[in-house]
């Protein structure tokens, strides 16, 4: 079959052919687990598209203007000129909304995702040799869609972000030595500061999604050049790959799954409410939501400050305030764990070969423990990090929900660890 001009011209420049033959032809594992890193990478793109949309009409300036839009109860009001362009790319701008809503759920379903996916490669020891290099590339991205998911959220300036960038200028600023130049060059001075917005924008339009379309392009390489691991099964071994080839198979059910999230991500966005800034207001210094709760990616570090007591200590004569342990230490443990996990358990098993069969995730008692406990540790945190929109909801008071969380977190990740342990051992002994 004679190839078609432009293909001959590039191949006769490139060479590129031979290479895509052989991409063509490459083995995908057919499961439906695997697909979700490509969930991941399909809302990414979701963000870039509406983030691009929304650039065009969002102004980074925290200067006040008078906001004259049609949100009357607002009419007359001083804002920041980042809020009222929020606050008229909302009700002004033709799809400007749906453009914000469906931005924002993207931002979850891809926080979601990465985080699941993650999980999937931890709890079937995907992350051994040959793979620890992609395994310490996916907790960067997971660190840079943490940070990206901050920024954004804290672009439209409105009382419930601004809060979460005041607590964010206390945790910066309770580094001891650093934190008061960290502070002074992530704010531009004493919180809260005009700067501020100019410098998320930047970040959040510029670095970091640079930093992860970098990310991803050396995820995806370093997972094209070792082959895939795959699940256990009849003909499947550590030498080869069971599945279908890229061409056509792959490729097919990969657009299939791209229209399928955009339109969900579609129908969130135009139907389901996220982010009503004009229900929060402006952000006022002096004034905080109640209740409040972050999105869910965060909740986890808000739960840390709002359970640990307000208590400070001194070592050394150096003072460390009270958000010091749980907004710093607590988080650099836990993601120093998780980014050394690989090594940590070749190390306790002793095991440096190489795999390419997934593990069920009761074959390694001790993982399945370690995860399951992880986890218990994450949601309780995140359960504290609404423990304001808890009490209203159930009509309890907030210190009694508190006072349980505090117990809860020692107790309950020891007993899921244990329980997953016990379990995972006696189905490993029956399989």
């Amino acid at each position: 079959m004679r190839r078609p001009q432009p293909v001959r011209w590039v191949d006769e420049r490139l060479g590129a052919g031979h290479w895509a033959r052989k991409a063509l032809k490459k083995v995908f594992p057919d499961h439906w687990s695997f697909l979700l890193g490509e969930v991941a990478l399909f809302a990414f793109v979701i963000l870039v598209a509406t983030g691009v949309f929304l650039t065009l009409f969002y102004r980074p300036d925290a200067a006040p203007v008078i906001y004259e839009g049609p949100y009357e109860p607002l009419q007359g009001q001083e804002v920041s000129a980042a809020y009222d362009s929020v606050m008229r790319l909302s009700f002004e701008v033709r799809a400007g909304l749906v453009m914000r809503q469906i931005h924002h759920w993207a931002a979850l379903v891809f926080m979601a995702s990465i985080v699941v996916h993650m999980m999937r490669v931890f709890f079937t020891g995907a992350f051994r040799k040959p793979r620890e290099i992609n395994w310490l590339v996916g907790i960067g991205l997971l660190l840079l869609a943490l940070a990206m998911g901050f920024t954004g959220y804290s672009l439209p300036d409105d009382l419930l972000s601004g809060t979460g960038l005041r607590i964010a200028y206390s945790v910066l600023i309770s580094v001891p030595f650093l934190g008061p130049y960290l502070a002074f060059l992530f704010f531009g001075g004493e919180f809260p500061t005009e700067g501020i917005i100019s410098r998320l924008f930047v970040m959040h339009v510029m670095l970091f999604p640079a930093l992860i379309i970098g990310m991803i392009t050396a995820h995806i390489a370093i997972l094209v050049r070792q082959k895939h691991a795959q699940y256990r099964g009849p003909g499947r071994t550590e030498t080869n790959v069971v599945g279908k080839a890229l061409w056509p198979s792959q490729v097919f059910k990969s657009t299939g799954l791209m229209l399928l999230i955009a339109a969900v991500l579609a129908f969130m966005g135009g139907l389901i409410q996220i982010n009503p800034v004009w229900s929060y207001g402006p952000f006022d210094p002096t004034t905080a939501t109640a209740p409040a709760q972050p999105d869910w990616y965060i909740g986890w570090l808000e739960g840390a400050l709002r359970l640990f007591p307000p208590v400070e200590f001194t070592v050394l004569g150096v003072t460390f305030p009270s958000t010091f342990l749980p907004g710093i230490v607590i988080p650099g443990i836990a993601f120093t764990i998780m980014t050394l996990w690989p090594f940590i358990e070749a190390r306790l098993t002793g095991d440096r070969a190489e795999h390419h069969l997934l593990d069920h995730p009761t074959d390694n008692p001790m993982r399945m423990a370690v995860g399951v406990g992880g986890l218990a540790f994450f949601v309780l945190l995140t359960l504290a990090g609404g423990n304001d929109v808890l009490a209203v909801t159930f009509d309890l008071g907030v210190e009694s929900i508190t006072n349980f969380l505090r117990i809860a977190i020692f107790v309950v990740p020891l007993l899921s660890a244990g329980l997953a342990y016990r379990l995972a051992r006696d189905l490993s002994k029956v399989g």
